[in-house]
């Protein structure tokens, strides 16, 4: 199994608690004006690199507390991005999913491949980048609509659980 990737950081704080491997997917329909990440839009750019080879390189560091997905938009490729997160999980690290979609969107679709991603995600930062609303203090997030959430809580609950970092 492939993901079209714009890249990876091998260590991060910025992108999640901890010391986190950060995985770019390549890809992305929202195009929020004052995006960071506009060169992860086109579909079509990036590379293809294999679900094994990026779980290979992230079991390298045993320093990391966890894996991010980030984007472009990871729930376009939520099948490959899922079986990368439930072999992370498995493993004992956390996963942090960003995505310019709002959890009840994710939810309302109902489709198998995203409801993988999301049952493997602990903590989901929702919601898209909107510029009028940039806040460079607010933690792991560049907008203060986007929201940080607990995903086993708030999917066993049945509401939105936000956590606080």
């Amino acid at each position: 199994m492939k993901l079209r990737i714009a890249g990876v950081v091998r260590e991060s704080v910025v992108d999640g608690p901890g010391i986190r491997y950060v995985i770019f997917a390549q890809g992305c329909l929202h195009r929020c004006p004052g995006c960071h990440n506009q060169h992860t839009w086109d579909l079509e750019s990036g590379e293809e690199v294999s679900v094994e080879y990026l779980l290979a390189d992230v079991f390298r560091n045993p320093l990391l507390s966890g894996v991010t997905f980030s984007g472009g938009e990871p729930f376009l490729q939520a099948g490959a991005f899922a079986c990368l997160g439930e072999e992370v999980k498995r493993r004992g690290l956390s996963v942090v999913t960003y995505t310019g979609y709002t959890f009840e969107e994710l939810m309302a679709l109902d489709l198998k491949p995203i409801r993988r991603l999301l049952e493997v995600t602990d903590i989901l930062v929702d919601g898209p980048f909107r510029l009028e609303l940039k806040d460079p203090t607010l933690p792991f997030r560049g907008s203060s609509n986007q929201r940080l959430i607990d995903v086993p809580r708030s999917m066993r609950e049945g509401r939105v659980v936000t956590v606080e970092v």
